[in-house]
Parts: structure tokens; sequence; C-alpha cells
């Protein structure tokens, strides 16, 4: 399985990038490329998605940064997607661990990438901002 890790640098502590970046009610702020609106739906987080309204499942809050999370297609389809904040100087990082599905293409693992980016550039300018 071919994998790409995304990451930036967020001048803001572990735990406050932990804090707001783990509560899917932030999600529509800062992940566009998973969420534009979401709401919880008898103990899911059901979000409206590119990809149309998935459920969004977080790991259980930790004290070592991990936001892992698994995302359910409406087919579905459910997808494991690690990501991390670990300190920095100055800071932490955020690192997404970005997976090529199977029969996925290079365009399709592209834009993908792109959209990670995008929404990792997202969440450190909303944190570095507070």
């Amino acid at each position: 399985m071919e994998s790409q890790h995304l990451s930036v640098h967020i001048r803001r502590s572990v735990d406050a990038v932990y804090d707001y970046a783990s509560n899917p009610e932030n999600l529509p702020e800062w992940a566009e490329g998973l969420s534009a609106g979401i709401e919880n739906v008898n103990g899911d987080w059901v979000s409206d998605s590119p990809m149309g309204r998935v459920i969004v499942e977080m790991i259980e809050p930790n004290a070592y940064g991990v936001l892992d999370h698994w995302v359910t297609t409406p087919e579905g389809d459910a997808f494991y997607n690690p990501m991390r904040v670990i300190e920095a100087d100055g800071g932490c990082e955020v690192v997404f661990t970005l997976r090529r599905q199977p029969g996925m293409s290079d365009d399709a693992f592209e834009a993908d990438a792109i959209a990670i980016t995008t929404d990792l550039a997202t969440l450190k300018g909303i944190l570095e901002r507070r």
C-alpha cells in the first residue's frame, strides 16, 4: 500500500491543536475535504462531504496526540486515516498519512493530497490566529 505523509507546523502547543482538531464539531471550519457540515445523529458524527453523507468516527480521546479516524461512505466502505499531533520546535507538527486506495488513479491520489494539504493549511491558519 502506497502512503504519503502530509504535514504542517503550527505555532501552538500539542494540547491546543489536539483539543481543537479532535472535536468533530470543528471539522467544517478546517476540513473542507471532509466536512461542509456535521451533526451528531444517534451517537454517530454524520458529515456532509464531497463523497456524500459520511460517518466520521474519531479514535477515543488520548494523551498521545493521536487523531486517527475512520470515514464510512454512503456505500458502506470504511477508510482508516492515521493522523498525529507531535511536538516540534516552537509548536507542533500535524501529520496526516494519506493511503492510496485500491484502484485509485494517480490523479485521484494527487487530488486527495492537495485537499488534505489545503485542510492542514486552514487548520494552521485558524489555530495560529487564536
